[in-house]
């Protein structure tokens, strides 16, 4: 017959281990267990019960008498700082929630996200969340890049809305939209009147891109390297805004996301889809692995849905920023 294998131990006083973890926990804290005792409202037998069940569950010894105290043992602190945290965590439970459920009705919240998002995305997602919840305090933190993953890392934001290309394995991305690439000309431009547009039919025009550092100019070099088409950078700016004005003013050509183009835009700019040649982009919800999210915070990731922040315009196939 086959050896069967030897099952765990049993806890075997009164079947909890919360409670001899407590017990234990506060003898460690006060060193004696009738000061434990006392703040437990136990008898001191029933903590000296607990604790011989937890050494025997364990298989060492918790304690040693150092002069009048009781001091843990080398073993003993190691279970106490593994044990603190999970005690003090379901000894606050019930505080907690109540804190969390009155969250959505006060309290604040702090959201990274890059000037595009903050123009052209969230107006409509932060209007409907100020609607249903005014006593919180919402802060947008206008940050792109390496900074908003500096600020999640630290726990100075809650979240972060953006697009991301490369996702570092602390944190989570949810993609919620995609834009498709668009190359923007003035109206009168040769692009805007080409029939069939071939990506080295840019090669001499000067681009205006945002900066280097940016995700957009990335993408844009890396398209025109695989492809093996030249191409000239005329001036590198940012801000989605600027870069519109100054290829309505005649300056250069521009790749941008269909996110920021607008009704308005029609009237000074040409756009034609590139998506045959650049992937579109995609935008959504960034957070750190493990991080608790608020009450409020749920409810604002709640709200960022396609149907309800989505641009309504001819250019939008659906979102991204640089």
């Amino acid at each position: 017959m086959a050896e069967s294998k030897p099952s765990a131990p049993r806890f075997a006083y009164k079947g909890s281990r919360l409670k001899p973890l407590r017990a234990f926990c506060q003898v460690a804290r006060l060193g004696s267990v009738s000061r434990a005792a006392e703040a437990l409202y136990l008898s001191q037998p029933a903590v000296t019960l607990q604790l011989q069940a937890l050494e025997r569950e364990l298989g060492v010894r918790l304690f040693e008498r150092s002069g009048r105290r009781l001091a843990p043992t080398r073993e003993g602190q190691l279970l106490y700082d593994m044990a603190r945290p999970l005690v003090e965590g379901l000894d606050g439970l019930a505080t907690n929630f109540r804190e969390q459920v009155r969250g959505l009705d006060a309290g604040e919240l702090n959201v990274a996200a890059g000037s595009s998002t903050i123009l052209y995305l969230l107006p409509g997602i932060v209007e409907a969340f100020r609607e249903r919840h005014p006593d919180v305090r919402l802060t947008l933190h206008n940050v792109t890049g390496a900074g908003g993953l500096d600020l999640l890392r630290s726990d100075a934001v809650d979240l972060a809305v953006g697009s991301m290309l490369d996702v570092p394995a602390d944190l989570g991305y949810t993609p919620v939209y995609r834009f498709e690439p668009m190359l923007i000309t003035p109206p009168d431009h040769p692009l805007a009147q080409k029939r069939e547009l071939e990506l080295a039919d840019l090669s001499p025009y000067g681009l205006i891109l945002p900066p280097k550092r940016l995700t957009t100019y990335r993408l844009v070099d890396l398209v025109f390297q695989q492809n093996r088409v030249p191409y000239t950078v005329a001036l590198e700016v940012g801000g989605w805004e600027v870069i519109k004005q100054y290829v309505a003013m005649g300056l250069g050509i521009s790749i941008v996301t269909a996110i920021c183009l607008t009704d308005a835009d029609r009237q000074r700019l040409a756009a034609r889809s590139l998506a045959r040649w650049f992937p579109p982009r995609s935008y959504g919800v960034v957070m750190r692995k493990g991080k608790f999210l608020s009450a409020q915070a749920r409810a604002f990731v709640e709200l960022i849905q396609p149907e309800r922040s989505a641009p309504r315009d001819a250019y939008a196939s659906g979102p991204s920023e640089r």
